[in-house]
């Protein structure tokens, strides 16, 4: 128990159970459920994901993932088998798609809520819970069609049996480990594996515990366990496709994504030191409070384990040519613990709610930097979004905004409440301005114009193509799968993005184009015959 832990007075009862769980299950519905099937799917990940389980279901090949016709070898199957099992009860719709990550986000907060419970108190277990619930990036991704909140749970419920271990090596929590290991393989492939391993190491290495580390490494009853979840798909996508998926996933997609940049993701050397205080929002402050402490914390086990598993995946990461904001997340649950834990240090208001109220005066301030932006924007596609954000951003959204930001000023001076509660409340405001205002409008931009031509092309019933447009959800709303070609045949629906438009049409330069449906970013057109066609 750290020093923090012994000083600590006791917790208001609302931290504690029976009334901690009402408190969670509050949390849990508005940050991962709430909102959950009200917008339509986004591209390129949620589409890409969705179109291959429903096409899993529409061949009925539970092996090869496949979009649009093609194998999809960018994740391994277990995701895919979720989101079918889920759509096969509910059926085809955005709820039953994000289901199975907000189970698993659900899940992931209560191993947390359960190792802090056992490892430091039920109060400290719950603040813990609250921060990851009410953080911005986990937020999202518990409400996404993607593979990464069940991803997270496998790794979280590694690690933390990992410590159980080591604090009492017995073979049925060993077991488990690779239980997860093997799970988490089979959901994202080696990086559910490395980062237990390297840590781990890491750990055992700083306790002079190698020998310990060695004999769960090499535990051969562990392997089974893990070739036995893991095994059995991957011998099955060999035999069903060939070595396809293997060159593909582990050379291009893991050894290809962080020697080398991956669908553009690019990012600077320093890209995690600025993106890791947003992915954090709005507990940012609350995290550099815990900066100044990381000495006095690696004297402590627990705490040394934690800024560990932190620390190594934020390293890791930042070395990577491929940069995206939700890979820090495999290292934040570390992090919503230790700042529970040392809560009491938070002091600092304006350290506290800098962050979130610099972020909330951001959003407020949209409708007023969209023309700025527009007016810099030199492609079509993006004036076409540019201009729909103006006409979404409406007056009832600045309220919204507004209303946020002065709730927030308001807690940063309310008196006599600790201010890591009043900063607790604030990710509840964050929550419900950022997923009941700003998410709402940004898919109506992007993703409604998507979901509606698909739905046209639907009801038309007609051959239909993509040109030169990575848009999969697409062919989800269609219900069917839609090839991309280079040249459409006239009586073709074609789906595609409005900056594609010349590209098209001198592609048959003798046959008159037709515009059935544009809005925003997004048309569907047809030829009409009278070339070559």
């Amino acid at each position: 128990m750290s020093p923090n832990d012994a000083r600590r007075a006791p917790a208001d009862a609302l931290f504690n159970p029976p009334a901690a769980f009402a408190l969670l299950a509050l949390a849990v519905w508005l940050a991962f459920f709430w909102q959950l099937g009200a917008v339509p799917l986004y591209d390129l990940d949620e589409g890409a994901f969705t179109e291959a389980t429903r096409e899993m279901l529409a061949s009925g090949n539970f092996i090869t993932p496949h979009r649009d016709g093609e194998p999809r070898y960018d994740k391994p199957v277990l995701i895919y088998w979720l989101q079918a099992a889920s759509v096969s009860a509910l059926g085809l719709n955005e709820f039953a798609l994000r289901l199975p990550s907000a189970i698993a986000a659900t899940l992931w907060l209560a191993a947390l809520w359960g190792f802090t419970r056992s490892r430091v108190d039920a109060t400290t277990a719950t603040v813990a819970a609250l921060i990851m619930a009410f953080g911005l990036q986990v937020a999202i991704i518990g409400k996404a069609a993607v593979a990464d909140a069940v991803l997270n749970l496998f790794i979280a419920l590694a690690f933390f049996d990992i410590y159980r271990w080591l604090e009492n090596p017995r073979q049925g929590v060993l077991l488990r480990v690779y239980l997860w290991l093997g799970l988490g393989f089979l959901t994202k492939g080696p990086v559910a594996v490395f980062f237990p391993l390297l840590v781990s190491f890491a750990y055992c290495l700083s306790l002079a515990r190698f020998r310990d580390w060695l004999r769960a490494v090499f535990a051969p009853l562990g392997w089974l366990v893990f070739i036995a979840v893991a095994g059995p798909w991957y011998l099955a996508i060999y035999l069903d496709d060939g070595p396809g998926f293997f060159r593909s996933f582990f050379l291009e997609h893991n050894v290809g994504r962080y020697g080398g940049v991956k669908h553009g993701h690019a990012g600077f050397p320093g890209y995690y030191f600025v993106m890791l205080p947003v992915v954090l929002l709005p507990f940012t402050g609350w995290f550099l409070r815990l900066l100044p402490m990381v000495r006095a914390l690696w004297a402590d086990p627990l705490d040394r384990f934690l800024l560990l598993w932190f620390g190594f995946v934020f390293v890791t990461f930042s070395f990577s040519d491929t940069k995206l904001p939700h890979y820090m997340v495999y290292g934040i649950t570390p992090l919503f613990l230790l700042m529970a834990r040392h809560r009491d240090a938070l002091r600092s208001r304006w350290l506290a709610f800098g962050p979130p109220l610099s972020f909330m005066a951001l959003l407020a301030a949209l409708p007023l930097m969209l023309p700025l932006l527009a007016g810099q924007a030199d492609r079509v596609h993006e004036q076409a979004m540019f201009a729909e954000g103006t006409q979404v951003l409406d007056w009832v959204y600045v309220l919204t905004t507004l209303a946020g930001l002065t709730t927030l000023l308001l807690l940063a001076y309310v008196p006599r409440i600790p201010v890591w509660q009043r900063l607790l409340l604030a990710g509840v405001v964050q929550t419900l301005v950022v997923f009941g205002a700003l998410v709402p409008r940004v898919f109506a931009v992007m993703q409604a114009p998507v979901k509606q031509a698909a739905l046209i092309a639907r009801e038309l019933d007609q051959p239909t193509v993509v040109f030169r447009t990575s848009m999969p959800s697409f062919s989800v709303y269609r219900d069917a799968i839609t090839p991309q070609v280079d040249r459409p045949e006239p009586g073709e629906l074609v789906f595609l993005r409005v900056d594609k438009l010349d590209d098209l049409a001198a592609s048959r330069p003798d046959d008159a184009l037709v515009i059935l449906y544009r809005r925003g970013h997004v048309a569907l057109v047809t030829f009409a015959g009278g070339g070559d066609g």
